[in-house]
């Protein structure tokens, strides 16, 4: 064995929000590195802030131990760092604005390439949904050797057919419908229930589905108010006098606008939405029989957190594995994916841009409409 070589350096870093699944990435993308390639591996935390201020940890047998099954990120993780469009701040730590009022950003990616020369990395891996891997992406055209895995709970990135963190959060969804399935039926409620997705509706399709679900409202089926008020009264006659509403939080009216919670300025993604169970509660209230009361549930972050599923720590674990083997084979400046039951890469100019949506012509979405589920787009039908 030829001791002079250098032993390969591999980094990590985590970006976006967090998703069931990271861990296990890290644990067997470390575990394959450094048992069967001998690779020393290192992670930055915080995302690309980490790769900023050059904070990171090392990731040995050690300290990987244990995590597989663990939510979140023990490298952390941030979504407002994006070092290609950087917000500058003043002495105080306040924006710097231009005349017009607008944050003032600058490019500091050269720092983070300077630092990854310093530390003697030689691949960096990024673990993220399409902000972080715009980046990877950016990062690889000025020279890094760049690996990305996919990573969301909203299973939205086009080029791959799962991603890791969404089976975690579909789960967490269909025990909360379990849940407060109970208590609507016990008080006659209308129980609306909230999840996460942005523009993309597979948590509230899914979840939904497995939640049995009276109504499932997403982003790419726009709804009438009459239509669900219509399901509603159709379970009344049916004997069924509560009923259970997901909705998911980029869903909307037919001809309206998607609910905003909340701007964030110093975020390359400034628009949060959130706030839609509690608009459709009041407007439902107006709507219906004195006999019901509806009442909003927002999941919010309990869809990212927990342990996460085995479908997920299988999948993570054959992402991490792969990474590990386009390492070693030189393959860079691509995203691990999966196709089929195949897990393979795609690059990365392919995998940036437009989102994976929910087809409404769907066969899953027809399973649900067969079932009697209502996407609130169309009247509900006599039944026969």
């Amino acid at each position: 064995m030829d001791t002079s070589k250098k032993k390969k350096r591999i980094a990590i870093l985590t970006g976006g929000g967090d998703a069931p699944g990271l861990n296990a990435v890290i644990y067997t993308l470390t575990k394959t590195c450094i048992l069967k390639y001998g690779y020393e591996v290192i992670g930055y935390r915080f995302g690309y802030r980490g790769l900023l201020l050059n904070e990171y940890k090392p990731l040995t047998l050690e300290t990987t131990s244990g995590i597989l099954h663990k939510g979140g990120s023990i490298l952390c993780s941030s979504n407002k760092h994006n070092l290609f469009d950087f917000p500058l701040k003043d002495e105080n730590g306040n924006f710097v604005r231009d005349k017009d009022g607008n944050i003032v950003k600058r490019d500091v990616s050269d720092v983070a390439v300077e630092n990854l020369k310093k530390d003697g990395v030689d691949v960096l891996v990024v673990l993220g949904g399409d902000g972080s891997l715009t980046s990877a992406r950016d990062f690889s055209k000025k020279g890094v050797n760049v690996i990305g895995v996919p990573k969301t709970i909203d299973n939205d990135l086009k080029a791959t057919d799962v991603t890791f963190g969404f089976n975690s959060a579909v789960n967490i969804v269909t025990e909360a419908l379990g849940r407060v399935h109970t208590t609507a039926e016990s008080h006659h409620r209308i129980i609306i229930v909230e999840v996460m997705g942005r523009n993309a509706g597979w948590i509230a399709l899914h979840g939904g589905i497995a939640g049995s679900a009276d109504v499932i409202l997403i982003p790419e089926i726009p709804y009438k108010l009459e239509n669900i008020v219509q399901k509603i009264e159709e379970r009344d006659m049916r004997g069924k006098p509560f009923s259970i509403i997901v909705v998911s939080e980029g869903a909307k009216e037919m001809g309206g606008e998607q609910t905003v919670s909340k701007i964030v300025e110093d975020s390359p993604d400034a628009i949060r939405l959130g706030g839609i169970a509690h608009k459709l509660s009041y407007q439902l209230e107006q709507l219906i029989s004195d006999d019901h009361e509806v009442r909003p549930v927002v999941l919010g972050h309990t869809q990212r957190g927990g342990e996460t599923s085995p479908y997920d720590r299988i999948l993570s674990a054959r992402y991490g594995n792969y990474a590990a083997r386009m390492i070693a084979e030189g393959r860079f400046g691509e995203m691990v994916c999966l196709k089929g039951s195949e897990i393979t890469s795609i690059p990365f100019d392919e995998v940036i841009g437009g989102q994976r949506l929910v087809d409404p012509n769907c066969e899953l979405v027809q399973v649900a409409r067969d079932m009697g589920i209502s996407f609130g787009d169309q009247p509900v039908k006599e039944r026969m």
